[in-house]
């Protein structure tokens, strides 16, 4: 745990050095911002505004901010060569992947605490469900951890980052739009079988304030074959070379 810290610990060095941190944090609150106030709410005509508006476009923002996060973190390093060097460390594959994971839930972790003020200012204004809050929040952390480990497998396969990013994209719109359209377009046990891989779906559920086992089952088996294909990947690439 000690070495997947040490990873995790460089990744968010970089990523605020670099500045990434920084231009997600602002992209991320400036897109929710102007929907949550301005286009979903409106709260100069109707002196209200609506923490569902920003779930909402929370749920659709990160589905593009998170692969543009993940796109270089394993690309990148093949490409230079520098993920050698950590295995020369006696880091493993796993711990590299693991570290990378931590430092981007980290970094999405920090960006959903800083729209904490459209909580307390919406609360102010009226009646607001904290259950549903605190569910919409805790969807928000899973969903995002699922389109880490999409996004790091994706990153994996390719040094390219470009590459990485649209991978990213094709497999994580399944799981974010086509399985939910899929599963409204059939009955049965079709549908039922698309209904739960649809990302929508479980989200939705979290959203409520209701944890299910199923859905636990749902974000966690995402994360553990997107990690573990990531790390397989990484493995492979380091044994070819």
């Amino acid at each position: 745990m000690k070495k997947t810290w040490i990873i995790t610990k460089r990744e968010l060095t970089s990523f605020f050095d670099s500045l990434t941190a920084y231009v997600m944090i602002v992209l991320f609150l400036g897109l929710s911002g102007i929907f949550t106030w301005l286009v979903g709410s409106n709260i100069f005509v109707n002196n209200q505004a609506n923490m569902g508006v920003f779930f909402g476009i929370a749920f659709w923002s990160l589905f593009f901010f998170i692969p543009a996060l993940t796109m270089k973190m394993v690309a990148e390093e093949n490409r230079l060569g520098t993920i050698e060097l950590l295995t020369t460390k006696d880091i493993t594959d796993g711990q590299i992947i693991r570290g990378k994971f931590f430092a981007c839930l980290i970094l999405i972790f920090i960006s959903l605490i800083c729209t904490l003020p459209y909580y307390i200012t919406i609360s102010q204004l009226g009646n607001i469900d904290d259950g549903a809050v605190i569910g919409g929040y805790v969807g928000l952390l899973f969903l995002s951890g699922s389109y880490v480990a999409i996004g790091l497998f994706a990153s994996s396969i390719t040094t390219n980052q470009i590459v990485a990013f649209l991978v990213a994209l094709f497999v994580g719109i399944f799981f974010h739009l086509l399985f939910d359209v899929m599963g409204t377009s059939n009955s049965g046990i079709l549908g039922s079988f698309f209904n739960y891989l649809s990302m929508r779906v479980h989200f939705d559920s979290i959203s409520r304030g209701v944890v299910d086992s199923r859905d636990l089952v749902y974000f966690g088996s995402i994360v553990t074959m997107g990690l573990y294909l990531a790390e397989l990947m990484l493995s492979k690439r380091n044994w070819q070379s």
